[in-house]
Order: structure tokens, then C-alpha cells, then sequence
């Protein structure tokens, strides 16, 4: 459908758009080192939870107030306001950049392209003071009864109008979200580490065919064709880095690690390659599976890189407890690694 919504919910939610808005942010902020790229992906990515006004670090229903991740929520928000430079209140616009500046696009788009298609069937009831497609009466009254007194003039009918609509388009693209935690997150990676100046001797891919790395046999016609989330190698192809990049860690993910890793594995015909999962999981259980899962007689990752393992510990506070209380231990013995670390590993050996 030319023109129409799903159209501008691609442009604004799609690969170009993301690598434009990537490529923006990029360059208009301080270049990034290995030391603070995870403040970049934070800034990006990271997002308020808008059910308790904190930085999601966990599943919303689980962060309830009364709740154990309720008070984890505040102590991770605490930590990130205070890594950022900002107050606890400033966290929400500080981060969350690449979702806000999308759905900033989207939602002005959409009100133009849902006004236009309506105005022919709209057309009989011309004059009769009909809303208008995303003018939502009860929005606008809670607005008025929440901030009228503080107005030194009631906005004309349109602005109300305007301000309903893009309100209204950005609480249903709140859904697209996840566009930008699977693939987006992916092609933040590649942007920031690609901005790295130690990253200038590799290449880096997203979304890679699997047989299109070097060292990898393609696989055949009868085989689903394997993509690679990110994948890294430098030009003298000494090294080969697969990268499963995943926000968060669910139960059915982890099934398919284990299933990419053997189709890795199948493929290889070059030196061994590493296999690293990088992520921004909180749950403590979930990040020791990842850690310490076995494939034949080797773990399955070379390490579970975290954007930031500094915040998961806040987050948990002290004492550790229950399956937090490993959390340390893998940080010691390098199985839970932090973005930080890693990059600097990767990059300069």
C-alpha cells in the first residue's frame, strides 16, 4: 500500500531508517572508545519503563511496586542516572534516543497519512464537527484537568488536535519496540563498534549469511539459511568472531543457541572461530545458563559479554542472593564479561 501506514511504520521502524538515525547520533557525540560504548547503547536503547517511570532492566509485571524487582528497578535506575550525569527525574530523556527520534518521525507522518485517507469518507459529514482519526476527547481532558492551570492561554482547537494525535500514535508504536531490541540492537552494535578506531582493521556484518564469512562453507539448498546476528573478522582473516546479540535471554532462545552454534560449527572449515553472546539480560538464572552451558565438551559461548554487569550487581545490591550470588564468580573467571573489556580484547588482539 503505497504511501500508507504500514509503509511509514517500515520507513520510520525499518534497517535504512535505523541506520540513518545510528549514523546521526554517532556524529553528533563524542567519539566512542571501548571504555563508554555501553553508555551509547544505553542512550540508544535503554528505554523507561512508563508503568513505574524507571529504566527497564526487567519484566514490567515483575516490577511492580510491593515487588523484589521494584526496589531493583529504583537501584539500577539510581546507577544508570548517576553513570549518565543526570538526576533520577532526567533518566528518561537521556535515554531511549533511538525509539523516541522513531516514533518522533512516525508520528507526525501518520497523522498527515490517516487525515488524507479519511477525508473522502469524512466528506458527507463536513461542517458537523466529526474528531478527527487519533483525537482522543478523554486524552485531552486529562491534559486539561492535569496542567489547565498552569496555562497562560488554552491552545487553539488544532494544536490540542495535533498534540492527541502524535500522543496517540506514539502509544501504539510503543509495540515497534521490539523491532529495535532484535534487529536494533544488532545494527547498534555494528554502528558504535564500527566507530571504534581499534575496529578499523575489521570487517563487521549484521545479519550475515553464514556461508558469506570467511572460512565457512555455504550451506546447501535443502538447509534453512543460516544468518548470523553479528558477526566480526578482521582483514587478514585471523580471527572470526560470531556474535548472537540478544537484549534479553528468553527460554526459547536459549533452544536456539544451541542449534545455531552446530550449524557454526557444520560450516567451519577455517582456524576456530569464537562464539560470544552479547546481551543486556538482568535475570540472574538466565545469565549462569548462558555462562556455563556445555556443547560437547566446551562451553557453548567463549563468554556472555553484558552491556554493563556494573548495573546487573546494583540492580541485586548486597548481600547477593540465590542464583545472583554466582554472578561475581562468573565476573572473576571471565565467563560473564563486560562490553567494555571485551571490545578492548577483541579489537586489539
Amino acid at each position: 500500500m503505497p504511501g500508507g501506514k504500514q509503509e511509514g511504520v517500515e520507513r520510520a521502524f525499518g534497517a535504512e531508517n535505523r541506520a540513518r538515525l545510528l549514523k546521526l547520533f554517532l556524529d553528533t557525540h563524542p567519539p566512542i572508545s571501548p571504555f563508554d560504548a555501553w553508555k551509547a547503547i544505553y542512550r540508544l536503547l535503554l528505554w523507561t519503563d512508563r508503568t513505574i517511570g524507571l529504566a527497564h532492566c526487567y519484566e514490567s509485571d515483575k516490577c511492580q511496586p510491593g515487588r523484589a524487582w521494584y526496589a531493583r528497578s529504583l537501584a539500577f535506575h539510581s546507577w544508570v542516572a548517576n553513570e549518565l550525569g543526570v538526576t533520577p527525574a532526567g533518566v528518561g530523556e537521556e535515554i531511549d534516543w533511538l525509539f523516541r527520534t522513531a516514533v518522533a518521525d512516525f508520528a507526525a507522518r501518520d497523522a498527515d497519512v490517516q487525515l488524507a485517507k479519511a477525508q473522502k469518507q469524512r466528506q458527507p459529514y463536513a461542517g458537523h464537527d466529526f474528531p478527527t482519526p487519533g483525537e482522543d476527547m478523554g486524552l485531552l481532558a486529562v491534559v486539561r484537568d492535569s496542567i489547565g492551570d498552569y496555562l497562560t492561554a488554552d491552545p487553539p482547537p488544532d494544536a490540542w488536535r495535533q498534540m492527541s494525535e502524535r500522543v496517540t500514535a506514539y502509544l501504539r508504536q510503543e509495540n515497534k519496540r521490539k523491532n529495535l531490541l532484535g534487529e536494533g540492537f544488532e545494527d547498534t552494535l555494528a554502528a558504535i563498534i564500527g566507530r571504534i578506531p581499534e575496529a578499523d582493521g575489521w570487517e563487521i556484518r549484521t545479519r550475515v549469511l553464514l556461508g558469506d564469512i570467511p572460512g565457512f562453507t555455504p550451506q546447501g539448498e535443502e538447509e534453512k539459511q543460516k544468518r548470523v546476528d553479528l558477526a566480526l573478522w578482521d582483514k587478514a582473516n585471523a580471527q572470526r568472531v560470531l556474535v548472537t546479540a540478544k537484549w534479553s535471554v528468553r527460554a526459547d532462545r536459549e533452544e536456539q543457541f544451541g542449534t545455531d552454534f552446530q550449524a557454526y560449527v557444520r560450516a567451519n572449515v577455517g582456524r576456530p572461530f569464537h562464539h560470544v553472546l552479547i546481551t543486556n539480560e538482568f535475570d540472574a538464572a538466565r545469565l549462569r545458563h548462558a555462562c556455563t552451558e556445555l556443547a560437547a565438551n566446551a562451553h557453548l559461548f567463549h563468554a556472555v559479554v553484558h552491556v554493563n554487569p556494573e548495573g546487573l550487581l546494583q540492580a541485586y545490591g548486597s548481600p547477593l542472593r540465590r542464583s545472583a550470588a554466582e554472578l561475581p564468580a562468573l565476573i572473576a573467571a571471565a565467563r560473564l564479561v563486560p562490553l567494555s573489556s571485551w571490545l578492548e580484547h577483541t579489537l586489539s588482539s
